[in-house]
């Protein structure tokens, strides 16, 4: 019989080093290319364009867009 305690010894292998960030990306680039049912280069397209028009006319100022943060009292 053995105790459930005990285990079997193991060597633990060292972890390689994940960039969590570059994991990240590429996981909400999957996500969107599911959601708007894009390829790969059209979600990569999606993104270039959408950080092209926030480095033109600021994050929040352009017209008829919500600012990215707000407060109730000024």
């Amino acid at each position: 019989m053995r105790w459930p305690w005990r285990r079997d010894e193991r060597l633990i292998e060292p972890r390689r080093r994940i960039n969590t960030k570059a994991l990240e990306l590429e996981t909400a680039k999957e996500i969107l290319a599911e959601i708007f049912h894009a390829r790969p280069g059209e979600v990569e397209e999606m993104i270039q364009r959408r950080m092209k028009e926030r480095s033109w006319g600021g994050e929040a100022r352009e017209e008829g867009r919500w600012p990215a943060t707000f407060c109730l009292s000024e």
